[in-house]
């Protein structure tokens, strides 16, 4: 029997990012604990990226070790599922907390205005979840932390804003402390099973569950891309579709879509193509107008100045 990991929140709705927490345990707020970040995910085109904390007291750093956690990446779906389960039945001293990204989150925080890459997406959720960590009142006296970017310059920026505790930064992180392992796997665990049951939003009828391993250069991976790319609408939510490979897709199965140009307002634009705009009727007088759409004529009332009334053709 799996161990408990309770998905439901973002199960929900896997459109936005969530976090999910164990219960903190008793000796974590009274002792010494250090802290590992790790996540799960980054890569893949299809899917969340999960961050995950573990967090126990110093004094049961040794306990954690022997019970021979590892690197995620280096084991199979089944000794991932094994090691949570010992995890679990150690939440007398150790807890864990997790981010779930959604690839809708991650997408369309690479794709707004202000540049925001995902290293310093990434960074952001580990601080948060440190500082939840805090205000769970765990005694956060150590960090170890698996490297986005430089390590150096992750560690003097994160030993800043936690003055006090110690915070080591070193890549293969997973591999080298057992409290990062261990956040490791919480975070690969939840990916695997986010993905495996994923709930799809849109109306696909049966999806085909088999889509590789979601890397951009797995031929399944990009054989269920195109079978899913709708030429009009895109990808359903489960891509990232800010990832090149996405992009290139659409840009070349996609309909194309003009855009008329955005220093030429709606009236403008209508006056080309000779043509009246709705902006038109909004300074009209009182009375009835009507407007041409291309597949249907709609009626038009200008009641006054602060009401105007469109009436569809009805079938």
């Amino acid at each position: 029997m799996p161990a408990v990991m309770d998905l439901s929140p973002f199960e929900t709705d896997n459109s936005v990012s969530c976090r999910l927490s164990s219960q903190i345990p008793d000796v974590c707020r009274t002792e010494d604990c250090c802290l590992g970040i790790d996540e799960a995910g980054r890569g893949p085109v299809l899917g969340p990226m999960v961050y995950g904390i573990c967090f126990c007291p110093v004094s049961k750093k040794q306990e954690l070790k022997e019970s021979k956690v590892a690197d995620s990446k280096t084991l199979s779906e089944a000794e991932r599922e094994n090691l949570f389960q010992k995890l679990d039945e150690a939440k007398s001293y150790l807890g864990w907390a997790l981010q779930i990204l959604s690839p809708n989150t991650i997408s369309t925080s690479m794709l707004q205005r202000t540049k925001y890459n995902l290293n310093a997406l990434s960074h952001d959720t580990a601080i948060g979840l440190i500082q939840y960590a805090l205000d769970s009142g765990v005694q956060l006296t150590e960090v170890f932390v698996d490297t986005v970017g430089p390590a150096e310059k992750y560690e003097e920026k994160l030993s800043k804003l936690f003055p006090g505790i110690k915070v080591t930064v070193r890549p293969k992180a997973d591999s080298l402390f057992p409290i990062v392992s261990a956040a490791s796997i919480c975070a690969k665990v939840a990916r695997d099973r986010v993905v495996k049951g994923w709930n799809f939003a849109e109306d696909l009828g049966e999806v085909d569950a088999d889509y590789g391993s979601g890397y951009p250069n797995d031929p399944k991976t990009k054989a269920w891309l195109l079978k899913y790319l709708d030429p009009v609408f895109g990808f359903p939510q489960f891509v990232r579709f800010s990832w090149s490979t996405a992009q290139t897709l659409i840009d070349n199965k996609g309909v194309t879509v003009h855009w008329d140009d955005d220093d030429e307002d709606g009236e403008k634009a209508a006056q080309r193509q000779n043509n009246r705009s709705m902006l038109a009727y909004f300074g009209a007088s009182a009375g009835d107008s009507w407007i041409v759409f291309p597949q249907f004529i709609a009626k038009v009332e200008i009641a006054n100045e602060d009401r105007i009334i469109i009436e569809l053709p009805t079938k």
